[in-house]
């Protein structure tokens, strides 16, 4: 173990100490479902409540320890290809970092948004540069350059939530996570309100049928027709390949076609282009869903029927708290599963107590592997044609 992997360590370690007592705030305060020990609150599937005293009783992060290069403040980079603001994905590590900055009295944290794949060597370059002590990077779109830049920043502590897929890198923290499991739940969940509405039909808007977005409408689609087989799921690509989740104008004629043709759900399986849809959702009257926050169930200025979780502010908060008891360290990824720990997965934000006994079952069968098969072929078809 070098000497700087233990001062990550101790630092993370102390940077999880407010984490836990301050992240979860930000949490639904519903209960979470989980039929496994590891899960934090069983009941739900609805985001764990906090048990940890108020951020206001912690004592704040020392600069110390996370100066790790020594010039008196503490600094985080933000890296993400899409808007910081998306209400979505991305939003969910920015809002994460932000907050926890400013709580412990650190330097405004350095967010870069909007990069593109083939900027991102120089983008993340760029922010090393400035004087960071630890970089966070949100998507697995940018994150070619990571394995070169962990070795020309070794002092930098560098994150990613870079997803299923990506290598192990020396000197790179990631979390991941299973999107067959998730977007199963998610379609069940979906199927379950459609099912209420009298409705039967969801347009799921996505990029440009990029291989993982294949495996997510695919689980998405088995979830759905496991509620009833006659429901239709209808794949609308809306962006330039690759990586465009950002084309609000693409976005919204698919929309809007979509609800010519009748559709009862939509699932904005997008970027920058996620709110915009959900606005015209909610104008419409139709169920909707966040893509990734686990934060949608308690937003007032938007309406969410569902919030599908794969939050990297969620993730971040427990790979923390994982560093600190030595579960966890730079070089690993930390996979998140359904049913197995409480973060990723899909709820209803006002479920019936039988929806929320479907939800809880959907969430065991998943964590006992009798579904594994199923997100195997998911995954076999999705990737293989390259």
């Amino acid at each position: 173990m070098t000497s700087r992997f233990r001062l990550t360590v101790a630092a993370l370690a102390a940077l999880t100490l407010v984490a836990a007592a301050c992240g979860n705030d930000d949490d639904t305060s519903s209960d979470t479902t989980a039929a496994p020990a590891t899960t934090a609150a069983p009941e739900t599937t609805a985001a764990p409540e906090t048990t940890a005293a108020p951020a206001t009783t912690a004592a704040p992060v020392p600069v110390s320890s996370l100066d790790f290069n020594g010039d008196g403040v503490v600094r985080f980079g933000v890296a993400v290809p899409g808007p910081r603001d998306d209400g979505a994905y991305y939003q969910a590590l920015v809002d994460k970092v932000t907050a926890f900055s400013a709580e412990n009295g650190f330097e405004e944290p350095l967010i870069v948004d909007m990069i593109a794949t083939e900027e991102a060597a120089t983008e993340m370059a760029n922010i090393a540069e400035q004087g960071v002590d630890v970089i966070t990077v949100g998507a697995s779109e940018i994150a070619d350059p990571l394995a070169d830049l962990t070795e020309q920043y070794p002092d930098i502590f560098w994150y990613c939530n870079c997803g299923a897929g990506y290598p192990e890198t020396p000197g790179l923290a990631q979390s991941g996570d299973d999107s067959s499991e998730i977007s199963y739940t998610a379609g069940y969940a979906t199927g379950l309100l459609l099912q209420a509405a009298g409705e039967t039909s969801v347009a799921f808007i996505g990029c440009c049928d990029l291989n993982f977005e294949k495996e997510a409408y695919l689980a998405y689609e088995m979830g759905l027709k496991a509620v009833d087989p006659a429901f239709t799921m209808t794949y609308i690509p809306t962006g330039a390949f690759p990586y465009d989740f950002n084309n609000t104008s693409g976005a919204t004629e698919a929309f809007n076609a979509a609800l010519a043709e009748g559709i009862g759900a939509v699932y904005p399986y997008l970027g920058g282009a996620h709110e915009p849809i959900v606005k015209l959702a909610n104008e419409a009257g139709i169920i909707t869903m966040t893509a990734g926050s686990s934060k949608g169930c308690e937003r007032t200025d938007v309406s969410y029927q569902m919030q599908v979780r794969f939050d990297a502010g969620d993730y971040l908060d427990t790979l923390l708290a994982e560093i600190q008891a030595g579960t966890f360290s730079e070089g690993q990824t930390r996979v998140f599963k359904v049913g197995l720990d409480a973060e990723p997965g899909a709820n209803i934000c006002d479920p019936t107590p039988d929806q929320q006994a479907a939800m809880d079952a959907v969430y065991e069968t998943i964590a006992s592997g009798a579904l594994a098969g199923d997100f195997g072929a998911i995954k076999g078809q999705a990737y293989s044609a390259g």
